[in-house]
C-alpha cells in the first residue's frame, strides 16, 4: 500500500518484508537454520566414512576403560542412516537412531506450531528427565555387559 508523505508530498512504496507471508517466513528462519545445521553435519558424516580410521577423534571412554559410552558408534550409525543401512545403524547404536527420529518428530512440531503462529513449548520435568538419564544408563550398562554383545558397535 503507497503512502503519501503530508509534508513533501512524496510517495512511498510500500515495503517488502512486511505483512503476513513475511512473518511466517521470518518465523520459519530458525527452524530451517537448524535443519540446514543438521543436514549438513549428516552429509559430512554420509560422505566422510566413520569406518575409516584417522577421520574422526576415537571416543575417550572407550580409548582408556574399555568401556561403550552412550554415543559410541554414533557416527557409524549416522553413515549407514544416510546411506538407508538401517539395519547396521541399529546395530551401531540403536539409541541414536531412536534420537534421530525423536529429533525429526520435535522438529516437525516445532515447524507446524510456528508456521500456524503459536507457541512452541516443550517443557520437560524431573520426571522426564530422570526417564532419559536412567534410559542412558541403563543402554551403558546393558551395552557393556557380556549378555549385551548385540548393542556393540
Amino acid at each position: 500500500m503507497r503512502q503519501v508523505n503530508a509534508e513533501t508530498r512524496r510517495v512511498t512504496p510500500p515495503h517488502a518484508g512486511t505483512g503476513p507471508a513475511a512473518g511466517a517466513v521470518r518465523r520459519l528462519a530458525a527452524p530451517a537454520g537448524v535443519l540446514a545445521a543438521v543436514a549438513g553435519a549428516f552429509a559430512y558424516v554420509g560422505a566422510v566414512d566413520p569406518n575409516e580410521p584417522g577421520h574422526y577423534p576415537v571416543c575417550p571412554m572407550l580409548r582408556y576403560t574399555g568401556l561403550y559410552c552412550p554415543g559410541c558408534g554414533g557416527l557409524r550409525s549416522a553413515h549407514a542412516f544416510v546411506h538407508g543401512d538401517f539395519a547396521t545403524a541399529l546395530t551401531d547404536n540403536a539409541l541414536a537412531v531412536a534420537g534421530y527420529l525423536l529429533f525429526a518428530a520435535v522438529w516437525t512440531v516445532w515447524v507446524v506450531r510456528v508456521a500456524r503462529g503459536r507457541p512452541v513449548r516443550i517443557e520437560l520435568g524431573n520426571v522426564q528427565l530422570w526417564a532419559a538419564g536412567v534410559l542412558l544408563l541403563a543402554f551403558t550398562v546393558v551395552r557393556n555387559l557380556p549378555s549385551g554383545g548385540w548393542l556393540h558397535p
